[in-house]
């Protein structure tokens, strides 16, 4: 997949595009049928696919104070879009400016100029330019006037009901990951550099490597849960995984702390960067009276983990 960064230097790629508009964040199912049948749109017509997203969720800017956790970074963003097949993507990089932006000046520029779109997929209820004014309305009667054709599509998914990535993010808070991977297509993952913690899980007999996760970035509920460490090299590590206070040890934290206990396994992960997915959730967090009961209910969890995870 093409990544194109730069929209002043972009151009249309032979006889034009078929394209898709959204910030996509965490390309769930909704999204993927959205891709497919901007794809298959494209292939009838012997177009090319392209998808056009945001460096940024664009509340970020709008509206910060209540401005969503990310399912996905800008990196596992792309690498699902390019998944999915499009031929290019355009990242827009979304500031103050482009927050001003008209939704007629976006498809003038962004729409014909960078892409020459001949077809625009979007969700029904899609909307887009400053103050959201521009929607599928908009985009059909200006693509009657440049000579683009418009679908909008529901954005369904799981058992037939639509999907959204708001809905997938109330599921993780809830600690339902089981829910939420059922809506991505696959478990949740989030990514971080592995950096020194207390050595506390090494003194206990359990090792765990802390993954610090990016603030933006949407963690599950507080708890156990059953997982994968993902290495920078692609190799899936079975894990149990540790996300909260840590209440036998510290009254009062201020943050949850991520820590997953890597299932025989002995080398250092210092310094990568690990890609962490949550499969199931094994219990809440809590707190014990003693380390001994700690550590009992930890052995615990790595056997619940092993079966999950048929390791």
């Amino acid at each position: 997949m093409e990544v194109v960064h730069d929209v002043t230097a972009c151009g249309p790629a032979g006889s034009g595009s078929v394209v898709s508009i959204g910030a996509f964040d965490g390309v769930h199912l909704g999204h993927q049928s959205l891709l497919a049948r901007t794809r298959a749109m494209a292939g009838e017509l012997g177009l090319a696919s392209a998808v056009v997203t945001f460096d940024r969720h664009p509340a970020v800017v709008v509206r910060p104070e209540s401005a969503p956790r990310l399912l996905t970074d800008l990196d596992q963003k792309l690498e699902l879009l390019a998944a999915s097949g499009v031929d290019r993507a355009v990242v827009i990089r979304f500031d103050e400016q482009r927050s001003h932006e008209s939704a007629e000046d976006f498809v003038t520029k962004i729409l014909v100029g960078c892409l020459g779109a001949r077809a625009v997929v979007v969700g029904h209820d899609f909307h887009f330019g400053h103050k959201r004014q521009g929607n599928v309305a908009l985009l059909q009667h200006m693509g009657a006037e440049v000579g683009f054709d418009v679908l909008g599509i529901s954005l369904v998914g799981h058992e037939a009901r639509a999907v959204s990535s708001t809905r997938i993010r109330s599921l993780l808070a809830a600690g339902d990951v089981e829910a939420a991977a059922a809506l991505l297509g696959r478990p949740h993952e989030v990514r971080g550099v592995v950096v020194e913690g207390d050595r506390r899980g090494r003194q206990l007999g359990y090792p765990t490597a802390n993954v610090a996760v990016p603030a933006e970035i949407a963690l599950p509920a507080d708890g156990i849960y059953a997982g994968w460490h993902r290495r920078p090299s692609g190799e899936l590590l079975p894990a149990a995984i540790s996300l909260g206070r840590r209440p036998t040890f510290y009254a009062d934290a201020e943050h949850s702390v991520l820590e997953a206990h890597v299932l025989d396994f002995d080398d250092q992960l210092y310094g990568e960067t690990a890609g962490v997915s949550f499969v199931a959730r094994l219990r809440g967090e809590v707190g014990f009276d003693s380390v001994e009961a700690l550590v009992d209910q930890m052995a615990a969890d790595v056997v619940a983990c092993r079966a999950l995870l048929a390791v």
